[in-house]
């Protein structure tokens, strides 16, 4: 995939994954500045609706379990609809 940025609340991320190119204009008016302190952004697709959950990268001072970049897979696995469209971002800093 080649490196795509995008601009959000001021503040630049990289798409770093986009199942089935689910990410588009439509979600980035979803991400409030509630996101802008978070490493990264993981946005899930099920039933024509989103899910947004922010991380830290792990040694990050704020990183605890439930919101540490290295349990996003288990995330995913536990709480996130069996084959649901998954995107990314990265903070640029």
């Amino acid at each position: 995939m080649k490196k795509k940025i995008i601009k959000i609340n001021e503040k630049n991320y990289e798409l770093v994954r986009n199942d089935k190119d689910c990410f588009n204009d439509d979600v980035i008016e979803k991400i409030t500045d509630y996101f802008d302190d978070y490493d990264y952004i993981l946005g899930d697709f099920a039933y024509d609706k989103v899910r947004l959950k922010g991380y830290y990268e792990s040694n990050n001072k704020k990183s605890n379990k439930i919101n540490d970049i290295k349990y996003m897979d288990d995330y995913i696995n536990n709480y996130c609809s069996f084959g649901s469209k998954i995107f990314l971002l990265k903070k640029v800093k």
